[in-house]
């Protein structure tokens, strides 16, 4: 058993897709429509045939419930490891990204934390 894909909730799937592809330089894999939304993956360039992660659509109450709590809290939805968190840090800011947490080391990892602009907060790791 593998995991094939993870989602997070997005107010817009489109707008969703802009930022994890144009900012954070993911591809789009899967773009199928389903109803009014669509079921829209995303993944690294460095490996396309990986885990997608899925930009699912917050229109059911519950789902927006839970992500403002996890994002009032502070709480990240997902996280995305990295080669050089300074580095990645440095260009995501050059690109306006937000960070409510800048690169800090915790033990044998250091993480940051940014907003994605579609009501998640993402970390970033390297171990």
């Amino acid at each position: 058993m593998r995991i094939t894909h993870t989602g997070v909730f997005v107010g817009n799937q489109d707008e969703a897709l802009r930022f994890y592809t144009e900012t954070l330089g993911f591809v789009k894999k899967q773009d199928v429509p389903a109803g009014e939304f669509k079921w829209l993956t995303v993944v690294s360039p460095d490996d396309p045939d990986g885990t997608e992660l899925l930009l699912e659509p917050n229109e059911n109450p519950v789902a927006k419930a839970y992500q403002k709590g996890l994002f009032d809290q502070g709480i990240p939805a997902t996280s995305f490891g990295v080669t050089d968190i300074h580095a990645e840090h440095e260009k995501l800011t050059s690109l306006g990204v937000a960070f409510v947490m800048e690169p800090t080391a915790m033990g044998d990892v250091t993480i940051a934390v940014f907003d994605d602009t579609c009501g998640n907060l993402i970390q970033i790791m390297q171990t």
